[in-house]
């Protein structure tokens, strides 16, 4: 079967983000091989990365935040190839995942045996556009029913110096970054991999060189309806990443891009999580209120949600 096809009905399986990816990474596997891999989201507005999926065994666990700290302050390709052939890397292949709503994600290849030709990066181009549709599918399923069974998330600091090293963090940082990245092969006995936290402070330390055009956060999903934002500042000497609930804003921004929400319908779906009845938001934007109804019922279609009550719920995690 034609590769296309097969990623193609992968993507539109009803799966999470991280098996969608365990099966593109096997079905790629097969046509491009490669010794090692990157797959990781990202917030669709700032672009850093977050809750990676990786097999890089040519890469010691102690030379991580180097990694990523590079890769931040490193944007040529060719001198990213020449940082990772210290690692027998012999040559990479990247496509990035993005859409007029934002960018979903990026996924590197590793070859530590040859190199990529035109027609292997022309086949990752191809399969682009298949492969962001359903990495942002995967993110909208998230927004469903609030599970009881899940308790909110308390707010977390860890503390990392210029080269990423952790130098302390709040028990309750510990606990989501576990849940972000448990360790290889779910060993509770290893500390987690503060994957996500190494990316924000990344962002940080390129922002500040020049390097980075956006905000050093990202919104990260964290098990059922549940959305965490983590986010880098400096602090003293060192680094401050903060992970906390993803605030209201923050989740309706995220809910009308994984559905793909135009900016009207983006606007509408702000004043129905206020409150706002159809008369209102009529006056508010100054439209009819039989335009103002089909805005509803789009949104309400393309959410999947079968009334406002549902809609607000789905959106704010209430």
């Amino acid at each position: 079967m034609d590769l296309l096809v097969r990623v193609e009905r992968t993507c539109a399986a009803d799966c999470s983000d991280r098996e969608l990816r365990e099966r593109l990474v096997a079905l790629l596997r097969e046509r491009l091989p490669f010794e090692g891999h990157m797959f990781a989201m990202t917030d669709p507005v700032t672009g850093v990365a977050s809750s990676p999926h990786a097999t890089v065994p040519m890469l010691p666990w102690p030379e991580l935040p180097g990694l990523v700290r590079t890769r931040h302050l490193t944007p040529e390709r060719t001198a990213w190839n020449t940082y990772l052939s210290r690692f027998g890397v012999t040559d990479t292949a990247h496509v990035a995942f993005a859409d007029r709503h934002g960018r979903w994600g990026w996924l590197e290849l590793w070859r530590v045996r040859g190199r990529y030709d035109d027609r292997e990066r022309r086949l990752l181009a191809q399969l682009a556009p298949t492969i962001t549709r359903g990495l942002r599918a995967a993110s909208a399923r998230t927004f469903a029913a609030r599970d009881p069974a899940l308790s909110p998330v308390p707010p977390g600091v860890v503390l990392l110096d210029d080269g990423l090293r952790v130098l302390d963090q709040t028990d309750a940082a510990a606990q989501a970054l576990l849940r972000l990245l448990p360790p290889p092969g779910a060993d509770a006995s290893m500390a987690p991999i503060p994957a996500a936290a190494y990316n924000a402070g990344a962002a940080l330390v390129a922002a500040e060189a020049g390097l980075w055009p956006t905000d050093p956060s990202s919104r990260v999903h964290l098990g059922g309806n549940r959305w965490v934002t983590v986010r880098a500042a400096r602090l003293g000497a060192g680094i401050a990443v903060a992970i906390a609930p993803a605030t209201a804003e923050e989740r309706t921004d995220l809910f009308a891009r994984v559905h793909g929400l135009s900016p009207r319908e983006t606007e509408v779906l702000g004043l129905v999580l206020q409150g706002l009845g159809t008369p209102e938001i009529a006056a508010r934007l100054v439209l009819a209120r039989t335009t103002v109804e089909d805005h509803v019922k789009a949104l309400l279609a393309k959410t999947g949600s079968p009334s406002r009550q549902v809609l607000l719920a789905r959106a704010l995690g209430t």
